[in-house]
């Protein structure tokens, strides 16, 4: 494996920096977002030799060379044992077998029932390490559609030298998330619920970035799946639960409920350093970008059109990015002018031949909401398992590529659950008249006190207010 990766924006504009530096910085300064010079590769023999591994010896291993020498993999692995031993299952990401070939993998063992805490986790321990060696501060502005804003104000609540504040959309997200960020009550943690969509809140966070002085003032960063790190913790999953399952010698097919692109972009670095994927099923509810644009190769942002999985409404991929800077093998001046055209216009289009590099890889599907109530009610029945509303476009995805024999029988596939059933409970209760249980603390977060601000989507407002309330 190489020793140590540089970085370099999307963009063009930034090259040849470490991963702490990408760490603190977030998104580039040119607008674009981080990805590797070069790729590290495991071989067959290091992947057989990963099946002995705990789950945290595991994600020491992945995520090392990316991050050496800035830490060593025993400071890695220090980190990962201190955060996942505290996961509440023994396995962290356990797998559950529905039939031959067909498995759900629960990512909602954390802190928040979410898998936004298998990275947001990690991302607060790297920042502690990072900003204390320096002697530095960090203001934290995040966007959330639901998961994000829990989990991060969870890993961040309490460290004297990090302010956070997390916007979300006014009144779109569901009450058990809400209470997950707004009952923080600590120093330096701030909820902040904005009268936009997430797309907005997405951009709010975008222009504080762009604009350099402001960054500089307050030494912004970022936490959502635009910092190259949040990404990192993601890929270990992906391999944890394909060597389960066959892999190396048996090629997967993994099936990802997909809103802003994060989770499955972790899926496509896996396979690029070396988990052998055969297919990402990309499923996505009625706001559907991402279908149509693995369908007809046209990224064109839409009205976003509440859902029963409020996560994922979403019309701006922001990860997407990532992928495209590889689709045009790496032209930053192409990738640039693309998402100056998206910004402006709302569309852009990849020639047909430029697609052949992602279509033998990506399928998508878009489930609706009577097709996600319809596989939460079929999955109960069948197998006398709860899928929460995102986790069943991701199954319901993946039942959709078997019918149509985009995938093998003979292919396992792994459909990510991606938070508990009972962070949703008015959904489940529709689909199959139950209520799911939820865990004890979450019982008594849902009567405790809430503490957020509504603001409009103006950013200056915001910026002064991060301003005012940040600590110095």
């Amino acid at each position: 494996m190489n020793k140590g990766i540089n970085y370099l924006s999307t963009r063009g504009g930034q090259s040849s920096l470490q991963y702490e530096d990408v760490l603190l910085s977030g998104l580039a300064r040119d607008g674009g977002l981080f990805m590797p010079e070069e790729w590290p590769t495991f071989s067959h023999s290091e992947l057989n030799e990963m099946k002995k591994l705990s789950y945290s010896e595991l994600a020491a291993k992945i995520m090392t060379p990316f991050i050496q020498p800035s830490l060593s993999h025993n400071e890695v692995l220090k980190i990962c044992n201190e955060i996942y031993s505290k996961f509440t299952n023994d396995e962290v990401a356990p797998l559950k077998k529905m039939e031959d070939n067909l498995f759900i993998l629960e990512l909602f063992h954390g802190p928040t029932l979410a898998f936004k805490d298998y990275a947001m986790q990690f991302l607060s321990k790297a920042f502690n390490v990072a900003l204390t060696k320096n002697k530095q501060r960090a203001v934290i502005l995040g966007a959330t559609s639901g998961d994000t804003g829990s989990a991060a104000l969870e890993a961040f609540k309490g460290k004297d030298n990090v302010d956070i504040f997390i916007l979300f959309p006014d009144g779109k997200v569901s009450p058990v998330q809400q209470k997950q960020m707004t009952w923080i009550n600590d120093s330096g943690a701030h909820a902040l619920s904005v009268k936009t969509d997430f797309d907005g809140c997405q951009e709010i966070v975008k222009d504080c970035f762009e604009d350099l002085k402001f960054k500089d003032q307050i030494s912004l960063s970022a936490i959502n799946s635009i910092n190259w790190v949040r990404l990192l913790p993601q890929i270990v999953y992906y391999f944890y639960s394909a060597l389960k399952v066959g892999a190396p010698d048996q090629e997967v097919a993994f099936s990802v409920p997909t809103g802003n692109f994060g989770n499955i972009l972790a899926g496509w670095m896996a396979k690029k350093i070396g988990l052998p994927i055969s297919n990402l099923i990309c499923g996505s509810n009625q706001n559907d970008i991402l279908t149509r644009f693995f369908n007809n190769g046209v990224m064109e942002r839409k009205n976003v059109n509440p859902s029963f999985s409020p996560s994922m409404d979403i019309q701006v991929s922001s990860n997407f990015e990532r992928l495209l800077f590889e689709i045009l093998d790496r032209d930053a001046i192409k990738v640039k002018q693309e998402m100056y055209n998206f910004k402006k216009n709302g569309i852009f289009s990849i020639p047909k031949e430029t697609m052949l590099k992602v279509n033998n890889l990506f399928s998508a599907y878009m489930i609706s909401n009577n097709e996600t109530l319809d596989i939460i009610k079929n999955t109960f029945e069948n197998y006398n398992y709860i899928l929460d509303p995102h986790s069943a476009i991701g199954f319901g995805s993946a039942r959709k590529a078997l019918d149509e024999k985009i995938i093998s029988s003979s292919t396992p596939i792994i459909s990510l659950a991606c938070a508990h059933p009972s962070k949703f409970p008015d959904v489940i209760k529709k689909a199959i008249n139950i209520k799911p249980q939820l865990p004890d603390h979450l019982k008594e977060l849902m009567v405790s006190k809430e503490y957020f601000k509504v603001i409009g989507d103006d950013t200056k407002f915001i910026k002064n207010y991060l301003k005012e309330k940040m600590r110095s």
